[in-house]
């Protein structure tokens, strides 16, 4: 069974905001959340964010939250590796 996702606005200004190259291949791994919300090479992260999960699409990285319950995946923040954790 397939997952619904969502995208904050905040995300969505974030990712808007990212070249255009880079924004298409974000899109991409965001899409395919839908069908497996815990891909290869995807970590859960500790501390403040333990809630969040993270992808890696080159020097981005995409934040979410997955509601199995539910079957939702919620984008949380996009941005660049060296900006993401602050």
């Amino acid at each position: 069974m397939s997952y619904r996702v969502s995208i904050r606005k905040h995300a969505l200004k974030e990712l808007s905001e990212l070249p255009k190259t880079e924004s298409v291949k974000i899109i991409k791994a965001i899409d395919n959340l839908k069908e497996d919300p815990r891909p290869a090479g995807c970590k859960k992260l500790k501390g403040e964010q333990e809630y969040f999960w993270r992808i890696r699409v080159g020097n981005y990285r995409v934040l979410y939250k997955i509601e199995d319950v539910i079957k939702v995946v919620e984008v949380g923040r996009i941005g660049h590796r060296k900006d993401i954790y602050e």
